[in-house]
């Protein structure tokens, strides 16, 4: 039986690797292989023209990670860019909300990890916190917080404990 084919949606950022330093598509190495021990085949989604380019990418899938990172621009939840917020990455939210829209679409498995679960709540007409202080552990070091089930939803018949995770982000939903 075939591996069910799992998207994971990429950053697209400067980088650096041995003697190169150019653009490059990058996601830390936990996605694809947590996928993997899953019993997925996961597939990298860079950027891509957002509309007809995400349907037919998420035809192909049997679902959709959307990753976490930097901050979702403001524009996108109709508000105005506090100071602390960091610098638009409009190329990633178009196409990642793109995918998401042609998920629920489609009605495949979606998961939106800390970015991604902010950009679903955008999708679905959502606002966000643009910061939270005392989020992170400082520049660089991941902090960490409880995730609550809630019960009755799918998560919570997955994980029905309370678990802690590591969190660098500082936006947070909002208003659902």
């Amino acid at each position: 039986m075939p591996r069910p084919v799992i998207g994971i949606s990429t950053y697209q950022d400067q980088a650096r690797w041995g003697v190169w330093e150019m653009p490059a598509v990058l996601l830390p190495a936990g996605y694809p292989r947590l996928v993997r021990a899953a019993g997925g085949l996961a597939v990298l989604l860079p950027p891509d023209d957002a509309r007809d380019a995400a349907r037919d990418t998420v035809a192909a899938l049997d679902g959709l990670v959307i990753a976490g990172g930097a901050d979702v621009e403001p524009a996108r939840y109709g508000a105005v860019a506090d100071p602390r917020t960091g610098p638009p990455a409009r190329e990633r939210d178009a196409w990642e909300l793109a995918l998401i829209r042609a998920a629920i679409d489609r009605q495949i498995p979606l998961l939106g990890i800390c970015r991604g679960m902010q950009l679903l709540n955008v999708a679905l007409g959502g606002t966000l916190h643009q910061h939270l202080d005392d989020h992170t552990g400082g520049l660089g070091v991941f902090g960490s917080h409880p995730v609550i089930p809630v019960p009755g939803t799918a998560y919570a018949d997955a994980v029905p404990e309370t678990t802690v995770v590591p969190a660098y982000h500082h936006q947070a939903v909002d208003r659902l």
